[in-house]
């Protein structure tokens, strides 16, 4: 058996649910008429091969092969009669000029699929000279997200790379039951608004056993998104892993249902965080659990932050946003401040059911301390900085 015949067999063994993969038809984007050179501009050759297997009865593997191939932004819609697996050996590369990838907002997306299995590869969006734009205030493009699933159910993402996303490396929208894992995510931690993972309006999604090392947010959660799990994620440098922000829209929906547990932070700007704007709204976050936390140098551990404004146009309102039953336990390790939680709620809506047990945050020299502002709860075990609820 040579080499590339036992990866196939590996594949088909690991991923149990893609049934009868071993004896699907393979879709190779060569074939179509891609070229391996990172030059050539393969977009239409690799639409070309998703709509073929996609309209195919039986499991069918898009297939796409070592090398370098080049490819303006992408559209893989469905639905699909049946189960595809869509294999990356090789990498997939932005065009040169970022002015090449239009106004989407896109650059790989996947919309409206269903049984879809993205296993390994690189996708490198080049998002260097986009930032440099941004950095000097020129007219630029919006720039695009580097790969996205919309309106999308039972997916997995396993051993993807996603280097150097223009704004953000891989959203979720409007889709439920989701799996990624294995995940590689990489941008400098100077590149402006290069968020790891969003979720918005999702239901069933699980990130496991992945690494974050972006500008920006290493996962966030947005509205309306329910049942979702982190287990195992390394996160740094970046801004921490948040929910929200939430509160941009008065009849906006909540968030519930959300658990991270066994991360480690490393030198990033927050690391557990809820905000919101402060404005009027009937949007919530509750039913939330950080366990089993480390943080190593981290600037803000613990926050809450209601008064959320990251530019000068800031509400002049209180927060509606609900935070209620959230859970803080077994969390250690260093701040680089000497406030190493800070709990900023509403004074409309303060923060409800705000629990902590077993947490020691520290600083060198010096004592850390807790700050609460319009929150009620609770604190059990050991808990340095001292709690303030």
């Amino acid at each position: 058996m040579d080499a590339h015949t036992l990866k196939v067999a590996c594949i088909c063994f690991i991923l149990s649910f893609f049934q009868s993969c071993c004896n699907a038809a393979s879709y190779n984007v060569v074939r179509f008429g891609a070229r391996p050179d990172g030059r050539t501009d393969s977009s239409q050759a690799f639409e070309r091969a998703w709509k073929a297997a996609c309209a195919s009865s039986g499991s069918h593997m898009v297939y796409i092969p070592r090398g370098v191939f080049m490819t303006k932004p992408v559209v893989f819609s469905g639905p699909c009669r049946s189960r595809i697996l869509f294999q990356i050996d090789g990498t997939l590369v932005a065009p040169p000029n970022y002015q090449d990838m239009g106004n989407s907002g896109f650059w790989i997306l996947f919309t409206k699929v269903a049984r879809l299995t993205v296993h390994g590869g690189t996708i490198d969006a080049r998002g260097a000279k986009f930032w440099a734009c941004r950095r000097t205030g020129s007219r630029c493009p919006p720039g695009v997200r580097s790969i996205s699933f919309l309106w999308s159910s039972n997916v997995v993402v396993s051993g993807l790379k996603s280097l150097y996303s223009e704004l953000i490396h891989i959203t979720v929208s409007n889709s439920n039951n989701i799996l990624f894992e294995h995940l590689n995510v990489i941008a400098p931690s100077r590149s402006p608004n290069t968020d790891g993972l969003i979720i918005q309006s999702s239901t069933g999604v699980t990130i496991k056993n992945s690494l974050f090392r972006t500008g920006d947010d290493c996962i966030a959660v947005g509205p309306g998104s329910k049942n979702i799990w982190m287990d195992k994620i390394a996160c740094g440098p970046g801004h921490g892993i948040s929910i929200g922000s939430l509160g941009n829209s008065l009849n906006e929906a909540g968030v519930q249902n959300v658990t991270v547990t066994n991360a480690v932070f490393t030198k990033t700007q927050n690391g557990v965080r809820i905000k919101s704007w402060a404005r009027d709204s009937k949007s919530y976050a509750t039913n939330v659990e950080f366990r089993n936390l480390v943080m190593r140098a981290v600037d803000n551990p613990i926050i809450i932050d209601q008064t959320y404004c990251p530019g000068d146009r800031c509400p002049r309102q209180t927060s509606g946003v609900e935070v209620s039953n959230v859970r803080y336990s077994n969390i250690k390790g260093t701040s680089t401040t000497v406030e190493a939680v800070k709990f900023q709620c509403s004074v409309s809506n303060p923060c409800r059911g705000i629990q902590m047990r077993n947490i020691r945050l520290t600083t060198p020299n010096r004592a850390t301390t807790s700050t609460c502002e319009n929150v009620h709860g609770s604190a059990s075990g050991n808990v340095v900085p001292r709690s303030c609820l």
